[in-house]
């Protein structure tokens, strides 16, 4: 195991203080229940203990330790994940990394260095206020950086800045050997570096898969300046926002085809990497008819040449013939962090039960596709306000980098798509609510097996949006096997890592990167 110092760099400049120790949380202690529930409350583990570490020493002796005894050990960064990967009932020992959250500028390495239990929304704040430079991160700021950056780690600001992974240059991972014994390894971008792959594999092969990733170092390509306020991104001043509201008395097939083709053909026509529409990001949350109504939110920096042109341009072009209202239109420039972004996060519910899934578009839907998403939140015989699809902008910068020079390869598509069933509070309800959105999905893919195989129109998944249905016969009927439609011709070179990195497959849940052998 390498020889760490049990201190840690304060959040910003000073001097590095102590660490508190590894606190161990047993199923007596009150602050058990707490612990072990993440996000969706479908899933609920029951470990032996939860360890909650302080320092990369720590998690490595906890992993020792967990291996040692022949328990099995998950990682935790914010606990938002969609599946039951860090709480399935066989997690015996529940790795917490929440007291890790420093953000701070290292200077060594000339990079941004952020610990692997910060969620967004510090990340975001400390960077800000800091140095005035941000990550093209998400808007779900409860996420933490350790699932939300190995995925791949996209937002608003994507479209114009690239994935998160594109800015990243290093991680600290703690994996486990042949013999069982926990060593730390700093792998970076650097073409001579011997542990490049094991970089590679953290820019979008999914968390859980090779090791517990302590810390991130972000610096953006090609800066060659020491200076910490050039490193990233340079955060928006100010954003000009319009939203929009549609309602769903009057919403014809025909007038919400209409919009629905609108939307994905506007980002069909201009998510080029260099398109002046790069600075230009929308979310479109069709909600389910018994909402009453869906709407739209379209950004754009207000500080880019002709921003209120081009944003009023794609509304034109939006609502072009679709023959129904708004029943609300607000434009408004806000300052980008402290007014702009709410989070987008589902509701704190202590009882929230969710099933998502999703996919990428390279083209806009068919006609078949949309009649289907009509069907399902247009339609009779299921009421759930909060079920909806979300339409999120892709594309732009994102597709300036090549599909290999990443983990994450869908870097030609225009759009991501999530479908769900939203939120409910009972146990009763999974079999209808789940059956409703499975069989949603089912109907939108159903020309392809159930799921978006790579093709024309759809390019597979994304894994920070887990869905097991996808490596389940019963719901994908493909022949395509799950690691494709995440990962396409990325999946060998993945497992040569996971066969290098962590051979005993310590590390793994149900859509875990395979051993090759």
């Amino acid at each position: 195991m390498t020889e760490m110092t049990a201190v840690r760099p304060a959040p910003g400049p000073g001097t590095p203080v102590p660490a508190p120790g590894p606190v161990t949380v047993t199923p007596d202690d009150p602050r058990y229940g707490d612990l072990v529930c993440g996000y969706n409350h479908r899933f609920t583990p029951a470990p032996d203990y939860v360890r909650r570490a302080a320092t990369t020493e720590q998690v490595a002796a906890a992993v020792e330790e967990a291996v040692a005894a022949g328990r099995r050990i998950v990682v935790r960064s914010g606990g938002h994940c969609f599946e039951d990967f860090t709480a399935s009932p066989d997690v015996q020992v529940l790795l917490d990394l929440s007291p890790m959250s420093a953000v701070y500028h290292d200077e060594e390495r000339r990079a941004f260095a952020v610990e692997g239990g910060a969620t967004l929304g510090h990340v975001y704040r400390v960077l800000h206020d800091g140095w005035g430079v941000t990550i093209p991160a998400g808007t779900c700021f409860e996420v933490g950086v350790g699932g939300h950056i190995t995925g791949g780690g996209y937002g608003h600001l994507s479209r114009r800045d690239g994935l998160v992974v594109d800015h990243l240059y290093a991680v600290e991972v703690v994996v486990v050997g042949e013999d069982g014994r926990a060593r730390v390894v700093v792998a970076t971008r650097e073409p001579d570096d011997p542990h490049r792959d094991l970089w590679w594999a953290h820019t979008g092969g999914g968390g859980g898969n090779f090791g517990v990733v302590t810390r991130f170092w972000l610096r953006s390509p090609g800066v060659e300046s020491a200076d910490p306020a050039r490193l990233l991104p340079a955060a928006p001043a100010r954003m000009r926002r319009r939203d929009l509201a549609w309602p769903w008395a009057g919403m014809t097939e025909e007038a919400f085809t209409t919009l629905l083709r609108n939307y994905c053909a506007w980002f069909e026509a201009n998510s080029e990497p260099d398109s002046p529409y790069r600075h230009l990001w929308s979310n479109l949350i069709v909600t389910h008819r018994s909402a009453g109504a869906f709407g739209l939110t379209s950004v754009i920096d207000a500080d880019v040449p002709d921003a209120e042109r081009l944003l009023a341009a794609q509304v034109e072009a939006l609502t072009d013939g679709v023959g129904v209202d708004p029943v609300a239109d607000a434009e408004q420039v806000v300052p980008w962090m402290e007014t702009w972004m709410p989070s987008y996060s589902w509701p704190s519910d202590p009882n929230g039960r969710y099933k998502h899934k999703a996919a990428y578009l390279r083209r806009r839907y068919t006609d078949r596709q949309m009649a289907a998403v009509y069907r399902h939140l247009g339609g009779e015989g299921y009421d759930n306000p909060a079920a909806c699809l979300v339409l999120t902008g892709f594309g732009g910068r994102v597709n300036a980098v090549a599909p290999g020079a990443t983990a994450i390869p869908q870097r030609d598509s225009i759009l991501k798509a999530s479908y769900s069933a939203g939120m409910w509070v009972s146990e009763e309800e999974d079999p209808a609510h789940i059956g409703w959105v499975r069989e949603y999905y089912r109907d939108v893919y159903a020309e392809t097996g159930g799921v978006p195989v790579p093709g024309e129109v759809d390019d597979g998944s994304y894994i920070s949006y887990p869905d097991v249905d996808l490596a389940d016969p019963a719901w994908n009927t493909s022949g395509v096997p799950w690691h494709e439609l995440y990962y396409k011709g990325n999946y060998p070179r993945l497992q040569a890592v996971k066969d290098r990195y962590d051979p005993r497959n310590v590390f793994h849940h149900a859509l875990s990167i395979e051993p090759s052998s």
